[in-house]
């Protein structure tokens, strides 16, 4: 009854939390069970780190011995002379190049040459009008006439005042006068002769000769054309044979240039861009002076030109032979990799890859004179971007049939796509063995 009394409330809230506690010792029992797995996690996943750090522990050199071959291409080093060249863009110049202009202001009347023309020193070019000079002469030659008269009067009347002085007729002053009138006179003709003289000078002007010998420009004159004395240049006539080829050598070398200049001149080879023709010539000029803004000295070469293969203003390249490297040990160009430390290559030595810092002498056509390299050794040209010191490679002559320096033939693109996959197997392999 007293429970009755009390309700049954109190009854269901005692229950509920008797229930309770039963249910909240089940996750405590089980916590130690959740902190074992997850200490076993643990423990298994170090094992692979583990293991990870020993296989990074390895040298570089064991790493490159221990990865598979790479397929790489050699050739050979050479040992012959080479020759040390200066390469540059140079621009052809005339020897000799004339703008021919009127000496007197006046009309032409004649063209006597047309465009493209080859004249001689002295041919005939223009002709110019010059009857004003030549009235202008004819009237000096009356004036000189004129006075040549007098003066022959003059010396007339000073014989008649000699013999007059003789008789005691006149005085001695009467003579010195008739003498210094015969003076005046012989100044007067020579005035007149000079003038007379420097009147014919327009008239050789009238004739427009060719300064030297050379090829005919452009014409713009016509008859009829009025032109300015000094002024207008009537044409242009340009030396062909020989031609000189102009461009600049840095300062570095000027030295080699002078010295091979005193061995006889050094030879220069021009090359002609439209179709790679060769031509030689000598180096026959060394500037006074090096350029202080761009650090190079301007030198000349001059080639015989019958042919007419170089023009003038062309652009061309030019190659000066300073000197010449004998036994050099010669390397392709395209096998020097450039280091952090400088050049380097990469030989085949007991079937790994040995690394053989270089130093470049002289590079030419695609080779390259080096030191550091004895004759004979294979060195490493396709697939040199895959090996490392050490590596071990598996190589093959390079195809001979390459032009130095361009695209790697079929079969070395093979070897070098070959090389890579071979390079990418070790890197496959170690992620692997890091996985847990």
């Amino acid at each position: 009854m007293t429970i009755f009394k009390l309700g049954v409330w109190p009854l269901v809230w005692i229950c509920v939390a008797f229930a309770g506690g039963l249910v909240g010792c089940s996750p405590n029992s089980n916590a130690p069970k959740e902190a074992s797995g997850s200490a076993s996690a643990a423990t298994a996943a170090s094992a692979p780190a583990s293991a990870g750090s020993g296989a990074a522990a390895a040298t570089p050199g064991q790493a490159a011995a221990s990865a598979p071959p790479v397929s790489v291409t050699v050739v050979p080093s050479k040992k012959r002379d080479m020759p040390v060249m200066l390469e540059a863009t140079a621009t052809v110049t005339p020897v000799a190049s004339v703008d021919v202009r009127a000496q007197v202001t006046s009309v032409v009347t004649k063209v006597h040459v047309r465009e493209g023309q080859f004249v001689k020193a002295g041919d005939l070019l223009f002709t110019l009008d010059s009857r004003s000079d030549e009235a202008n002469v004819a009237r000096l030659q009356a004036q000189m006439a004129k006075d040549e008269a007098a003066l022959a009067d003059a010396r007339r009347q000073l014989a008649r005042s000699k013999e007059l002085l003789a008789q005691n007729f006149v005085s001695q002053g009467a003579v010195d006068t008739s003498q210094t009138l015969v003076e005046s006179q012989l100044a007067a003709v020579a005035a007149d002769k000079a003038a007379v003289e420097a009147a014919k000078v327009p008239l050789t002007y009238a004739r427009v000769v060719a300064p030297s010998a050379g090829r005919v420009g452009s014409i713009n004159i016509f008859p009829g054309t009025a032109v300015q004395a000094n002024v207008t240049p009537l044409v242009t006539v340009t030396q062909l044979d020989p031609m000189d080829v102009a461009f600049n050598v840095p300062q570095r070398y000027l030295q080699d240039v002078l010295t091979a200049m005193k061995g006889g001149g050094a030879a220069v080879k021009a090359t002609l861009p439209e179709n790679a023709a060769t031509v030689t010539g000598r180096l026959v000029f060394v500037d006074n002076l090096v350029d202080p803004a761009s650090g190079t000295v301007k030198v000349k070469a001059r080639f015989p030109n019958r042919e007419a293969k170089l023009w003038p203003g062309a652009f061309l390249n030019a190659s000066l032979t300073l000197r010449t490297l004998k036994d050099a040990v010669v390397v392709p160009q395209p096998a020097i990799i450039q280091s952090a430390r400088g050049p380097i290559v990469y030989a085949v030595e007991d079937g790994k890859a040995a690394l053989r810092p270089v130093q470049v002498l002289s590079v030419q056509a695609g080779e390259a004179a080096v030191q550091g390299v004895q004759p004979g050794e294979k060195i490493i040209l396709d697939g040199r971007q895959n090996v490392r010191p050490g590596s071990r490679v598996v190589d093959r002559p390079a195809d001979t049939g390459r032009r130095p320096g361009g695209p790697p033939s079929a079969a070395g693109a093979s070897a070098a796509a070959s090389g890579a996959m071979a390079a990418s197997m070790p890197a496959a392999a170690s992620g692997k063995a890091s996985a847990p």
